[in-house]
């Protein structure tokens, strides 16, 4: 029960530290914006195709989940890449460059704790940023009749992604006391972890699959289509885990070298 006080009390003052800064604001309202940019041109373009089928007759009937929703999910992701390296940035770096790190360090916590505080603070308002988004589609279901498991499976798809990027953000934060290194990196390797398997198709059946299987957004893809696959949950939670355990691995250098 004391591990998890320590845990929920680091992790509710990195979401306030959040909050005590425009960072937070500046973050969620960026969020906000971008996405209900996408969630118009989606609708628009969904309305548009389903009075054009209504009127001369199509193949057959559109799906709001398919056609619309899971556009708008995807589409997220690709602000998520974007937003997400000025959540972590922060984490440590700024622990470090105004010298609380050693205080932090020298505190009744353990390495795991303290990781664990600063993931859940940062999931925290990534959780804000995604609760925001429930506004536009509480509109579909006012106005419409959309399917709830599709979407509810494309927001666990990305609170997972989320927690790989901050995973990563994290140990690329322990790593600097510079926040703008921190984000420029963090965003570096997200890129990269995005275009992974952009060449997998002429890399050859073993490398391909490979990249494949590497490549974050890739088993987004199932999630934004409304299936919850465990073999992209046991990815996710795994990466997530990993990352944790190399942010440890650098804290704990951290400590001795201090």
């Amino acid at each position: 029960m004391t591990s998890l006080r320590n845990v929920l009390a680091i992790a509710d003052k990195e979401l306030r530290s959040y909050f005590a800064s425009p960072i937070a604001y500046i973050i969620l309202g960026l969020f906000a914006m971008l996405f209900g940019w996408f969630f118009y041109v989606f609708l628009m373009f969904f309305v548009q195709r389903s009075s054009g089928m209504g009127q001369f007759g199509g193949a057959g009937p559109v799906n709001i989940n398919q056609d619309m929703i899971r556009g708008v999910l995807m589409n997220s992701a690709v602000i998520i890449l974007f937003v997400m390296p000025m959540i972590t940035m922060r984490t440590y770096a700024e622990e470090k460059r105004s010298g609380t790190i050693e205080l932090l360090l020298t505190s009744p916590v353990t390495d795991v704790q303290i990781i664990l505080g600063k993931f859940f603070g940062a999931m925290g308002l990534y959780g804000a940023m995604l609760l925001v988004t429930v506004v536009y589609m509480g509109m579909l279901f006012y106005f419409g009749n959309p399917e709830w498991r599709p979407i509810a499976a494309g927001y666990l798809g990305l609170l997972l992604m989320g927690g790989c990027f901050i995973s990563v953000g994290l140990l690329i934060s322990s790593l600097t006391k510079n926040q703008i290194v921190a984000g420029v990196l963090t965003f570096a390797v997200f890129l990269m972890l995005w275009v992974l398997n952009w060449r997998a198709d002429q890399s050859g059946p073993w490398a391909g699959a490979i990249l494949n299987h590497l490549s974050i957004v890739d088993h987004f893809d199932d999630f934004a289509r409304g299936i919850i696959d465990t073999k992209h949950v046991i990815y996710y939670v795994s990466f997530i885990t990993f990352g944790l355990f190399l942010t440890a691995k650098s804290v704990d250098s951290e400590r001795y070298r201090g």
